[in-house]
């Protein structure tokens, strides 16, 4: 047995979710790229998911953290004990095309300057929709998801740089990790791969979007949704201005920024009853007052920024553009 480390390790968080179990471990054993180590590691499950892991997928290395650390901290953790050359991030409520870590590993290698590579993907139970086709960032701070819930007309079939790459099926070259970290655990849940984007971008790396690397998602099947995803959402979407965006283009774009914190402030006062609503506020309220602890990251990061402003703005999204 070789001792060299595996072309590419599949990481997975995972927290009460063994019914996605089969469908995700199973098509990670019908990878045409046989060169990749998977790691599952569990937050703490209730449900069995731990024994079912050892007893139904033996190839699986499982860690078992004992406790909720949310995405970024198993997530993480998982990075830490990986060996592969790159690093591929998986949902447990997907399914991986037989092809995907074949193409991602492709890319790579046909892009030197690429550091992340974003997954096609589509939506569990409508294969023809799509869930994202790599995510944009709007100049106005608000990021998104290309292409959510149209129909596949082959509209993003073309490979060309994006952004970021959606956490939930995304792959990252070691050696970038390596220079600019992997994920902020401050963030714990929503927003840490847009973070991860920007710092790629600051210094000077690429992200490209790979079609033909497709994975089906069970949208919102493992949580993250309601009142925790709008928390995390409010609160995130201004950690990732702290910590990233360039004063330069922040002072440019300052009004933008603040009519679209507004127009989520204004949404949630109107939604004022409903729990997500005021989680939404609370986020904010944590956001603004992040500020302070998001600034020695961003002395660090901006300081190691080698991308000017004229490249920079060329990556990012007009308000009104739908990307």
């Amino acid at each position: 047995m070789s001792n060299d480390p595996p072309r590419a390790s599949v990481i997975i968080p995972h927290w009460n979710g063994r019914p996605h179990l089969d469908d995700c471990l199973t098509s990670l054993r019908k990878q045409t790229l046989t060169d990749h180590e998977v790691i599952l590691v569990d937050n703490g499950s209730s449900d069995g998911s731990q024994a079912y892991v050892r007893s139904a997928f033996p190839e699986v290395r499982l860690l078992e953290l004992g406790e909720n650390r949310g995405f970024t901290g198993a997530c993480n953790a998982g990075y830490a004990a990986a060996k592969g050359e790159f690093i591929c991030l998986l949902n447990n409520d997907t399914e991986a095309d037989a092809r995907w870590l074949e193409v991602l590993v492709d890319t790579f290698d046909r892009y030197p300057r690429v550091g992340i590579v974003a997954t096609k993907m589509l939506l569990f139970d409508q294969r023809d929709h799509f869930h994202t086709a790599g995510d944009y960032y709007r100049v106005n701070g608000l990021p998104g998801n290309r292409g959510v819930w149209q129909l596949d007309k082959g509209q993003y079939d073309v490979e060309e740089p994006v952004f970021s790459a959606c956490g939930g099926a995304a792959a990252y070259r070691r050696t970038m990790l390596e220079e600019i970290g992997f994920l902020d655990d401050a963030f714990f849940f929503s927003c840490e791969d847009i973070d991860l984007a920007w710092r790629a971008h600051l210094s000077g790396w690429d992200v490209r979007y790979a079609p033909q690397a497709v994975v089906y998602h069970k949208l919102k099947a493992s949580g993250g949704s309601g009142v925790t995803g709008s928390y995390h959402d409010g609160r995130n979407f201004l950690y990732v201005i702290w910590k990233n965006y360039p004063g330069s283009l922040l002072r440019r774009h300052a009004v933008d920024v603040l009519r679209a914190q507004l127009h989520i402030s204004g949404e949630a006062l109107r939604a004022w009853r409903g729990p997500a609503a005021r989680a939404t506020l609370r986020g904010q309220l944590a956001g603004l007052l992040g500020l302070f602890k998001m600034l020695p990251a961003r002395r660090r990061i901006q300081a190691a920024r080698i991308i000017d402003d004229q490249t920079l703005a060329a990556r990012l999204t007009p308000i009104d553009e739908v990307p």
